[in-house]
């Protein structure tokens, strides 16, 4: 049997070639073809086929439509339905990536098998044989006789058997490893990958089941393959951390059914992925004394309120340039804050090595971390410990004021549950009633936030 012809297609213009070229021959854009499947030919057959006659559809008011809540389905573990939002939804798509031997393939397997005793599910294995799934699963004393698997990369034969079994979740891991003889190009191309997807998708849309993706990385941490792999899914899900620590973290970057930057906390163990009841005790490092350059920052990820210690080394430079360093957090962002230091506080780093770390390998992208570098930074250069259950956060802005962060209340709530009894905020987030355990220090700019936290040291 003849395989189907295609063509290549520019991203930037669009026109379309029998043949692959490095420029294109319309544009003149390099390297900018990719493979697609043919279009097909004859009268009527066209892109705007609609146009010479095709049926019209009908208009619906977007007032008529009865909204309602996505049913959830429940996997069984409480961080996993976190980050998701709830659970997997009906015909939603998820998309979950990290790097390899992170823990991808464990987390859904533990899942599959929970649900797959009150649900049908199907297991996608195109990376590995059938005996390889069936070792992992017995490993981690998961009891997975409900479960079915099938080892098979062509997308064609996958499609018909999701066909005729009809379940309610199925996993495929991974995409970069399908094909389809629609294509002649080798599985993980950009068409590949595209078509697979695509398919897999309008699948999963007009028969409710709940699919998950999984997807490879590159170097630079990026999900490998086309950008409209991410646009076309539901939901996709990042892991992050060490390989060579044992927790694992797992944040949605889009979700259609639930919060974005949402985070999962867990534990790998010899029994597989484990949930942490309390995230925070993990990024808080337990000092036997509080030592200079420590300061705790109360952050929000998604909905939950997380507790992170910053830690701060300042050291005199022995070269030209000072270096500038950051673990966890923005490196353009910490000489942005350095310079404000200088210009509004009168402390000087000029001369001085910065490093600032985000204890337990969590990554923190709001800017409402900005209070909590800047007083361990002083701390550091000082030599001055902050006191030990001081918390803090806030937006600095460039002409030193503090701005306030969202949720601030839930933040102050967190931290007094986790016994802080002093927090520095910024004034727009002082709450009207007094917490109760928590001591809360509102301020407007970073010269009077340091002044309130040299005089915290002093009352030691």
């Amino acid at each position: 049997m003849a395989r189907a012809r295609s063509s290549f297609v520019c991203s930037d213009c669009g026109a379309r070639t029998p043949q692959w070229q490095g420029q294109c021959p319309q544009c003149k854009a390099w390297n900018t073809l990719s493979e697609m499947p043919a279009e097909p030919s004859g009268p009527g057959a066209g892109r705007f086929a609609s146009l010479a006659g095709g049926a019209s559809s009908e208009l619906t008011s977007l007032a008529s439509l009865e909204a309602r809540e996505e049913p959830r389905i429940p996997t069984g573990i409480g961080e996993f339905d976190r980050v998701l939002g709830g659970g997997l939804v009906a015909g939603g798509v998820v998309l979950i990536g990290g790097d390899p031997g992170i823990g991808k393939s464990t987390l859904l397997l533990q899942a599959l098998c929970a649900l797959a005793d009150s649900n049908p599910a199907i297991y996608v294995s195109g990376e590995e044989s059938g005996e390889q799934v069936a070792l992992r699963a017995r490993r981690l004393q998961l009891e997975a006789t409900a479960l079915d698997l099938l080892p098979e990369i062509r997308l064609e034969s996958i499609l018909a058997t999701l066909e005729r079994e009809r379940p309610r979740i199925a996993v495929i891991d991974s995409i970069q490893t399908l094909y389809s003889d629609a294509l002649q190009s080798a599985p993980g191309s950009v068409a590949q990958v595209r078509e697979c997807a695509a398919q897999l998708t309008r699948f999963a849309k007009t028969r409710g089941c709940s699919l998950v993706l999984v997807g490879h990385v590159t170097k630079d941490g990026a999900l490998a393959g086309p950008r409209v792999l991410e646009h076309i899914v539901d939901t996709v899900l990042y892991f992050e951390g060490d390989t060579h620590s044992s927790f694992r973290l797992v944040r949605a970057i889009k979700n259609r059914f639930g919060a974005v930057n949402e985070l999962g906390v867990f534990a790998m163990t010899d029994r597989g992925l484990r949930e942490v009841s309390n995230p925070s005790a993990i990024f808080l490092s337990q000092h036997e004394r509080q030592v200079p350059g420590s300061c705790v920052l109360v952050t929000q990820e998604g909905t939950r309120p997380l507790l992170v210690e910053i830690q701060a080394l300042v050291d005199s430079a022995h070269s030209p340039n000072p270096r500038r360093l950051t673990v966890g957090l923005e490196q353009n962002r910490l000489a942005m804050l350095l310079a404000v230091l200088h210009r509004h506080a009168g402390v000087a780093c000029f001369d001085q090595d910065v490093f600032v770390n985000a204890v337990g390998g969590v990554r923190i992208a709001e800017p409402a971390a900005d209070l909590a570098v800047v007083l361990a930074i002083v701390s550091s250069l000082c030599s001055r410990a902050l006191p030990r259950r001081l918390a803090a956060f806030g937006e600095i802005g460039l002409s030193g004021e503090i701005r306030p962060a969202p949720r601030g209340q839930e933040r102050l709530r967190e931290a007094a549950k986790l016994g802080f009894t002093t927090a520095i905020i910024p004034k727009a987030n002082a709450p009207k009633r007094a917490l109760r355990g928590i001591e809360v220090i509102a301020v407007d700019r970073v010269d009077e936030a340091i002044e309130r936290a040299r005089e915290l040291e002093e009352m030691k």
